[in-house]
């Protein structure tokens, strides 16, 4: 008989409520959890569709290992383990630990035994090859907290359910429901603010999906920081700031004022394509508003200065008066007793403090304790010391989301070892020794411990799995648990922590992802501190009387900065060397020969590469176009669907065109996440956007550098936005390079 189980989505942020139907431990379908205090119902169509996901024929159920003829054949899980032990311990006996790396995708992120389990294993190990997602993603969300507050892990969201006056750039939280910030029914929270008599604008190089319900300024890509450094001009050189509470806030006032002394909004607005009259006012309502917030994300991490951008955003917020204050930008919080004071001690281990070590290649410094992925292949194929030899891959798909994948793939194949922990064969793991088959979210227990401190409203609700594993898969820290009892003797530090492990399983109380949470609910928020608060929470009675969740708080606490901050004084501090040294990059060179400028974007039917292969999303044919302005395409001579090259200095890739007004003149939109190119075994994805060209769309990411010299020198993130591009009808790219290739192959009379 079918039975209705509470549980959570956990492929983006909000984690929204969901009711699974489950019968004879299949999973039949999933539905929004009406009951869920937050979500009250709502659920994208990526998360209702996700069982199609578990149920996948082309789901990779058991180890994978490829044989000699370059195909995989499936093995038992003791030959998988026995075989990768073996050859990871060679390795490590002729390259030590800093032979050996991983790779952890954004899925990663929502499983809490994977990213720990992980990070102790990495960590202790002591490899310095730690990839992840983050490089393309958020990691300069955590370098700019280091530098403001001392700790990477504060982080400033908008108090969405007071906010009288919200800005947001570079973000489009209609369809990616919110990032940094969970925030279910997040659009209707936004429509909240404009009920209550308030604003929201969204600045933007493209009239997003937000932007089409709200005020939409259109913005030059990657002029951000100048946008910002024009609004702080405004408040200083007007006397609209506060100055006696700044200092009681923040050291480095003083550097701040004078760096915005040079960026007039009439010096800036021809190179943020946003006049002076409207950025002083926007400074002025800022100011002015009781209850106003800047909020900023991808759009705002992904360009030349993205650490730089993300400082100065909560640099406005506080000049504004808006930062740790009600309906501005304010700090979550786990509650944990001795929260700071652990967070400081944290300071002191050299993988989790900011350039406690510097990448190989490029020298370029960690970010809590991972590198930029766009060195990864120059670390594989960069002979010496420390040279990467085997590698983990777990939930990613770096050939796809990592700049020049067509590099990784060559890095790839002269690596002694590969191997991925997934549950789908994919266009990166298609090049590894052996697959071994993952969980899906709805086959473990889960509380995300990272998410806590993002609600809008304070909240806490945990999962048990409601079907048993599929087929022979495991989670990936079971997996984690077998490679350190398996390098035990040969790393010191692991060995300890077998040791730990099999002391703890001997006395029936093994360390696993569901103890560990059960520690911090007990200790956070509406925790029962061990007994010591009745009728407190625990892991247990969230699952048992809570299943849907529990609102802890009505709303985040103001006066908060102080808790967090680790500097001396603990105030804020504005002036790090390092942030004011990136001003000289913040107006780039322009290019003759690339006039547009690539940004990226969202789709409401797709997270990154790995949710194509879902029929529901596939319904009425998706297809993967660029967007670009009717004057940019009149032009250039081209129409709707017309097939064209998008170059620039790093790559160029083939697709059609989408002619839309919904996009600012000199900019090109395309989708991340598409370049399925059949390798992978997915058969739907490879199968989806067919054109003219093919099917399974195009790689944006060909286009950008994985130069070391072009990354984000603070965080080493890719530059992803206000790339400079050129746009050329398909057909004449090709006579082209045809002529410049094989000029007498060439008749252009015909």
């Amino acid at each position: 008989m079918a039975e209705n189980k509470t549980t959570f989505c956990r492929i983006c942020e909000p984690l929204c409520g969901m009711i699974a139907t489950v019968e004879d431990g299949t999973l039949l379908s999933l539905r929004p959890d009406k009951e869920n205090p937050l979500s009250k119902g709502f659920a994208c169509p990526k998360g209702i569709t996700f069982s199609e996901i578990v149920n996948d024929p082309d789901r990779v159920l058991h180890p994978l290992r490829k044989n000699e003829f370059g195909e995989f054949e499936r093995v038992s899980w003791e030959t998988a383990m026995a075989e990768i032990t073996e050859k990871l311990t060679a390795v490590y006996k002729r390259d030590g630990a800093s032979g050996i790396g991983w790779y952890f995708g954004n899925p990663a992120t929502f499983s809490t035994g994977h990213t720990l389990w992980v990070a102790n294993f990495t960590t202790l190990l002591g490899t310095p090859h730690v990839y992840s997602a983050g490089s393309q993603d958020v990691n300069n969300r955590f370098v700019a907290s280091h530098f403001l507050y001392g700790t990477p892990v504060a982080a400033p969201i908008p108090d969405i359910n007071r906010v009288q006056f919200l800005v947001i750039i570079g973000a489009n939280p209609v369809v990616s429901h919110g990032s940094v910030m969970s925030s279910p029914r997040i659009r209707e929270g936004l429509t909240a603010i404009t009920k209550r008599g308030g604003q929201v604008l969204v600045i933007d190089p493209r009239r997003t999906e937000t932007a089409r319900e709200f005020d939409w300024q259109p913005i030059v890509p990657d002029t951000d920081a100048l946008l910002l450094l024009s609004l702080l001009h405004v408040m200083f050189d007007e006397k609209l700031a506060d100055d006696d509470r700044l200092r009681r806030q923040a050291t480095g006032v003083d550097a701040i004022r004078s760096l915005a002394t040079s960026y007039p909004p009439e010096t800036t607005s021809e190179r943020t394509g946003i006049d002076a009259d409207t950025v002083r006012e926007l400074a002025r309502k800022l100011v002015r508003t009781d209850r106003a917030a800047v909020y900023g994300r991808v759009g705002t991490s992904l360009g030349r200065t993205g650490t730089l951008t993300t400082a100065l955003l909560d640099i406005v917020n506080l000049v504004a008066g808006n930062l740790d204050a009600v309906g501005g930008a304010m700090f979550g919080d786990l509650g944990i007793p001795g929260q700071r004071a652990g967070v400081t001690a944290m300071q002191h281990v050299p993988n989790f403090v900011w350039n406690g070590r510097r990448s190989r290649v490029g020298g370029l410094p960690q970010v809590l304790g991972t590198a930029p992925a766009s060195l990864m292949a120059k670390e594989m194929q960069t002979p010496g010391k420390w040279q990467l030899k085997a590698l983990f891959v777990s939930a990613g798909n770096p050939v796809l989301s990592v700049p020049n994948g067509d590099e990784l793939v060559k890095a790839l194949g002269g690596l002694d070892l590969m191997v991925s922990l997934d549950f789908y064969q994919n266009e990166t793991n298609a090049h590894a020794d052996y697959i071994l088959p993952t969980t899906t979210m709805y086959e473990r227990a889960d509380f995300l411990i990272p998410f806590q401190p993002l609600f809008t409203t304070p909240f806490k609700q945990a999962t048990d799995a409601v079907i048993p594993p599929m087929g022979e898969s495991r989670e990936e820290w079971q997996i984690v648990n077998d490679l350190v009892a398996a390098l035990a003797q040969q790393a010191p530090a692991l060995g300890g922590l077998h040791l730990f492990n099999k002391l703890a399983a001997r006395i029936g109380k093994p360390w696993t992802p569901t103890r560990l949470s059960d520690l911090v609910v007990r200790l956070g928020t509406g925790g029962n501190r061990f007994g010591l608060r009745r009728g407190g929470l625990t892991f247990g009675k969230l699952l048992d009387e809570f299943p849907h969740g529990t609102i802890v708080a009505d709303h985040l606490e103001p006066d908060q900065l102080r808790k967090f901050v680790t500097h001396r004084h603990r105030k804020m501090r504005l002036n790090a060397p390092e942030l004011l040294a990136e001003i000289d990059r913040v107006d780039p060179d322009a290019d003759p020969a690339y006039p547009l400028r690539l940004i990226g974007m969202r789709e409401i039917r797709s997270e990154n590469s790995w949710q194509h292969n879902a029929p529901l999303l596939l319904r009425g044919g998706r297809t993967h176009s660029a967007r670009i302005h009717p004057t940019d395409a009149s032009v250039r001579g081209l129409d709707e669907g017309d097939l064209v090259t998008v170059t620039s200095r790093h790559g160029q890739i083939a697709l059609p065109i989408s002619v839309t007004d919904d996009i600012k003149p000199g900019v090109v939109a395309i989708p991340h996440g598409w370049g399925h190119n059949g390798t992978g075994g997915w058969t739907k994805a490879n199968g989806a956007a067919t054109n003219d060209l093919g099917s399974g769309g195009a790689n944006v990411n060909a286009l950008i550098s994985s130069d070391p010299e072009d990354l984000e020198r603070l965080a080493g993130m890719a530059n992803m936005t206000g790339v400079p591009i050129q746009v050329t009808p398909l057909e004449q790219s090709i006579r082209a390079r045809l002529a410049t290739e094989i000029p007498e192959m060439v008749d252009f009379g015909e």
